[in-house]
């Protein structure tokens, strides 16, 4: 932490607090508070930006017992590394309720966010940062090992099951490309193959390659040993041995805040379930909302969803001080035009047009008053 940060001035409220008093309006309402929401909320703080962030306290890492390839904090518990960064966005002066959000509305000049517990935060912007929800494979058993020996990602996982015998459960969309992936940390590799799947030839040709077991039937239970994944329990009896089960999750986009804006998840190309579509920078096509992390980038690991949520706050802190910027003008442009009326018809000019008038009309009337002498003048 940065000495010149005083982490006692917001604290973060949890659980069965009384509501602090809250900004009438802030910059922005981050809604979600995963490694993205933080991120953002860091980038909008240290920028001298009002934000507040509304988190639920539901990280989709919470089963993982730590987060992989976050350069010097390789191997943090994810429930520490938000921990740690909620002490940072707070240390600059950010909020943090503990808190759902549950709907927003569009009114002028920004938004209005409204919580479960009956909160209505108002903000000139939204970061929506509410990651996706996992709809796993029904399998016995999987679910409770989600996160530690059953896993989706091998860049975030993978090395800890180096050379040990990983499974992969087939029949999704990406489960061959995870097959093919898993091959660069373990040469014993199987895909399970649903009963009734076909394999193209050239795919077939690829997994034969490269040395990787197919076996076909439904894989319908987990076989745990001492809290260790052991291997997997087929339709037909078969048991095969496995370290690890990687599997395609269903990964389906937590947007249900932005209904009442008109934004919808849609589905991603690649068949992976749901994402808000949004530009380079996070902005989605409602004026005034970004969003980051998975609840955009489906597949985006931990580093990708803090650089997505850095990328958005550094947007929407440009489009705030664009709309300042033009704010500052219009009221410039009025002020300068204001005294230019006050001038004119402000005691001084008035008192030198008198003046001037009477001047005037005494010398036009000199002729009048004085005739003689005055014939050149006529």
């Amino acid at each position: 932490m940065t000495a010149n940060r005083d982490s006692s001035q917001t604290p973060v409220e949890t659980p069965g607090e009384p509501h602090a008093a809250l900004p009438g309006e802030l910059d922005v309402v981050v809604i979600g508070g995963g490694v993205a929401g933080l991120a953002g909320a860091l980038t909008l703080a240290r920028a001298r930006r009002s934000v507040l962030v509304v988190d639920s306290g539901e990280p989709r890492n919470a089963p993982a017992s730590a987060a992989h390839g976050l350069l010097s904090r390789d191997g943090v518990a994810p429930l520490e590394l938000l921990r740690v960064g909620r002490e940072e966005v707070t240390g600059y002066g950010g909020r943090i309720v503990s808190d759902r959000a549950v709907s927003a509305r569009r009114v002028a000049g920004g938004f209005v966010v409204t919580t479960a517990s009956g909160r209505e935060l108002r903000a000139r912007r939204l970061l929506v940062t509410t990651g996706l929800v996992d709809e796993l494979p029904e399998v016995a058993g999987l679910r409770e090992r989600w996160g530690r020996d059953v896993l989706h990602c091998p860049y975030c996982h993978g090395w800890e099951f180096r050379d040990a015998p990983i499974g992969v459960l087939g029949g999704r969309p990406a489960s061959l490309h995870q097959t093919l992936l898993m091959r660069q940390w373990s040469s014993r590799v199987t895909l399970f193959l649903p009963t009734g799947s076909v394999l193209a030839e050239e795919d077939a040709e690829r997994l034969a390659a490269r040395g990787i077991t197919v076996v076909e039937g439904e894989v319908t239970a987990l076989d745990v040993v001492a809290d260790r994944l052991a291997g997997v329990k087929l339709a037909s009896g078969r048991r095969v041995a496995v370290a690890a089960l990687v599997v395609a999750p269903r990964l389906v986009a937590r947007a249900e805040v932005l209904s009442g804006l008109g934004l919808a998840p849609v589905e991603h190309p690649m068949g992976t379930g749901t994402y808000v579509a949004s530009d380079a920078t996070g902005l989605t096509e409602v004026a005034g909302v970004w969003v980051a992390g998975n609840v955009t980038e489906s597949m985006a690991t931990l580093p990708l969803a803090q650089a997505g949520g850095v990328r958005a706050a550094m947007a929407i802190n440009a489009d705030l001080v664009h709309a300042d910027t033009e704010a500052a003008v219009a009221r410039h442009r009025s002020g300068a035009s204001s005294n230019a009326l006050a001038d004119t018809f402000g005691p001084t000019s008035e008192a030198e047009v008198c003046a001037r008038a009477a001047g005037r009309h005494h010398h036009d009337l000199d002729w009048v008053l004085e005739p003689e002498g005055n014939e050149e003048r006529r």
